[in-house]
């Protein structure tokens, strides 16, 4: 009786599953990056926009000090100071969406990251299960051998 031990590689039937997962991981980590650098590209707007405020009020503030502003003068600082706070709250809206945005990415990568961990303790689990079963035949044969043995022993 000339048995050999031998173990079967382990193949995991949902590679092709585990490939996606990753790819869906990896393509979600890349949206939230570009939503974080949408949403830095509004915080800058938004900078923009609030020392437009700042300068706005400063002219209109130096247009009332001033001797000889006419009223159409005033007005006109009056509605350019309007309309530069209404680019910063717009600016800050957006600022907002973009957040929003961005809290949305960072879900997305969270759960494509439970999938793909999901996925990897699954192929975890069932790698020791095949090292576990791998490992018995082992001992199986071996204490087939050890009796074949003993037999041929007292057989003598």
């Amino acid at each position: 009786m000339n048995r050999c031990v031998e173990t079967q590689p382990f193949t995991f039937r949902l590679e092709r599953v585990k490939s996606l997962r990753e790819r869906a991981e990896d393509q979600a980590r890349e949206e939230l990056a570009r939503e974080l650098t949408h949403r830095v590209a509004g915080e800058a707007i938004l900078r923009e926009a609030t020392a437009a405020v700042s300068a706005a009020r400063a002219f209109g503030r130096d247009t009332v000090i001033r001797d000889g502003a006419s009223g159409a003068d005033l007005l006109a600082v009056q509605a350019w100071m309007e309309r530069t706070e209404r680019r910063r709250v717009d600016a800050a809206a957006d600022l907002g969406r973009r957040d929003v945005a961005v809290a949305q990415r960072r879900e997305a990568l969270a759960a494509a990251a439970r999938e793909r961990e999901a996925i990897e303790r699954l192929e975890r689990r069932r790698r020791a299960e095949h090292e576990a079963e791998m490992g018995r035949r082992a001992q199986a044969a071996l204490d087939e051998i050890g009796l074949v043995v003993h037999r041929r022993g007292t057989a003598a």
